[in-house]
């Protein structure tokens, strides 16, 4: 046990170097953006949940798309004289046979910090490394002030950066607590004229986040929130959606508006929130305390939820290793993809957020499978009744990687039902919209921003394509490889190897562990 504990002295003594390291540095990375660049011969798949068509010509002058041109049919040649013509000083990317996306959108994007020992510049080549073109950062242990700051780097391409969008967490930096709604509103002015573009509340008392959401939405911000249990009681996604929340995240606050014979979560007798394993393992009998799916008193909320526009994004990946911890945390990126920092910050702790790995078993993993069963079905349905849903990892916490995360979260949105060209949307347009940024991003069309994912394999037939480590195949001739991968990632015109990027994240990694000398292993496990 001294060993043991010696060890971990030593790891958690090296890594605060990482933690250090927070500024993305100049970016080196990508080509272009050029007077023309014309992508030759791509299916496209667009995020309005039209079905693929190709092969398609892209044109794109600078950072904005200028024309969409079918030049033929499957399997037949394309006459080049039908082809847009590619002008002096312009680029041309053949992409013949590959599948083209617009850039994706996550939704619950921290961009790290020094808690879990992970620098921006790690997590921005994991993410655009997956696809990933506009990310929500709903709050960062960074501040406000450095995500702002980031956000105009890579707004100028000056970093290999997502698009960002900056929420600060509701009350901070207030020089004392916000107790009053006039306190509120004055924090929401202050907020907006730092440039922030939303915030992402956690709870307070009704009159403080009415006076909140009210002053928010009368500036023209965007909000989220993540229901607590300490005021969830009396303040569930009815009241938030009544007062104007943009998006819930995650599912808190749902289960809640759906109690028909409690009005708090029976929680058992000792429960403590501080615990994380009491927090975790309550939460995952929550749902089969809410009316049953389908039932008059859950039409009821679904169909005022719908009636509001509130956008879900609910984050399943984030919770899976609750249903699966041995699945979620022996994930096989984890040995090259991830920080030995981020990795001690996953293993059980009684302070690290997420680390509720107490003692994890059997009970609590059979109640979050039934947990996810009721709450995909009333996702899937909020979707099939015309409610946008939006694909949000949440990573960094609890064994999710960035990037990996995100792909695995269309996985489980496969999984509730959703359609693979549904995810697409989910993961694109319904983002865009959510973010009020349609008019930008989200889809393909002329005059939006040239954001792009290609993959060399269809990903509709295997969402696994999209992940940086590829899916197993077998080929005709019995041998083992890997297929996809994101080939490109395309922000404003500028084309990024999405492959190298991942490459430098893996060069991070190993060197990190050739300094501290430290393996990725399973605790007590030698």
């Amino acid at each position: 046990m001294k060993k043991l504990i010696l060890s971990l002295f030593i790891i958690l003594i090296q890594f605060p170097i990482w933690a250090q390291i927070k500024d993305a540095p100049e970016r080196t990375e990508g080509e272009g953006p050029w007077p023309q660049l014309i992508i030759r011969g791509v299916t496209l798949i667009n995020g309005n949940g039209a079905p693929p068509t190709g092969p398609v010509d892209i044109v794109v002058e600078q950072n904005k798309i200028v024309e969409i041109k079918t030049v033929g049919y499957p399997g037949v040649e394309i006459k080049e004289d039908k082809r847009p013509q590619l002008k002096s000083g312009g680029k041309e990317l053949d992409a013949s046979g590959m599948y083209l996306m617009p850039g994706f959108v996550d939704m619950h994007g921290h961009i790290g910090g020094e808690e879990q020992g992970t620098p921006a510049e790690y997590v921005f080549k994991l993410w655009m490394g997956h696809g990933i073109t506009t990310i929500r950062d709903p709050y960062s242990g960074n501040g406000i002030d450095w995500v702002l700051e980031h956000k105009a780097k890579s707004a100028k391409n000056e970093i290999t950066a997502p698009r960002i969008e900056a929420y600060t967490e509701f009350g901070k930096g207030s020089e004392s607590p916000i107790s009053t709604p006039e306190m509120a509103r004055e924090w929401v002015q202050d907020n907006a004229k730092k440039g922030a573009d939303g915030i992402k509340f956690f709870g307070a008392r009704p009159e403080i986040m009415k006076a909140a959401l009210e002053e928010n939405n009368s500036l023209g911000l965007r909000s989220a929130m993540h229901h607590t249990q300490m005021d969830v009681a009396r303040w569930n996604v009815l009241n938030s959606a009544r007062a104007g929340l943009t998006t819930m995240e995650h599912w808190y606050g749902l289960p809640e508006a759906l109690f028909t014979d409690r009005t708090v979560q029976h929680y058992k007798l000792d429960y403590n929130y501080n615990n994380e394993q009491d927090r975790f393992s309550e939460a995952g009998k929550l749902w089969e305390q809410a009316a049953p799916p389908y039932s008059d008193k859950w039409n009821e909320v679904m169909n005022e939820l719908l009636e509001l526009d509130l956008t879900l994004d609910p984050t399943f990946n984030i919770y899976e290793a609750s249903r699966d911890l041995m699945r979620t945390s022996r994930a096989e990126w984890h040995e090259k993809y991830t920080l030995p920092s981020l990795w001690e910050f996953y293993q059980p702790s009684k302070v690290s957020h997420g680390s509720y790995w107490h003692y994890w078993g059997t009970e609590e993993e059979t109640s979050w499978r039934k947990n996810y069963d009721l709450w995909m079905t009333f996702v899937n349905e909020y979707k099939n009744r015309g409610g946008r849903v939006t694909t949000g990892s949440d990573s960094g916490f609890i064994f999710q990687l960035y990037g990996f995360a995100y792909i695995r979260e269309m996985e489980l949105l496969r999984e509730a039902g959703f359609h693979p060209l549904e995810i697409m949307m989910s993961a694109t347009l319904n983002g865009a919209e959510a973010l009020g940024m349609e008019d930008k991003i989200g889809t393909v069309e002329i005059g939006k921003m040239a954001d792009f994912v290609i993959v060399e394999e269809n990903p509709l037939e295997n969402l696994k394509v999209l992940y940086g480590t590829g899916a197993i195949k077998l080929t005709e001739d019995n041998e083992v490889i890997r297929a996809g991968g994101v080939k490109y990632t395309i922000k404003d015109g500028i084309i990024y190897d999405a492959k190298k990027l991942l490459e430098d994240v893996k060069e991070m990694v190993k060197e990190e562990k050739d300094k501290t000398g430290y393996e990725i292993k399973q605790p007590g496990m030698e």
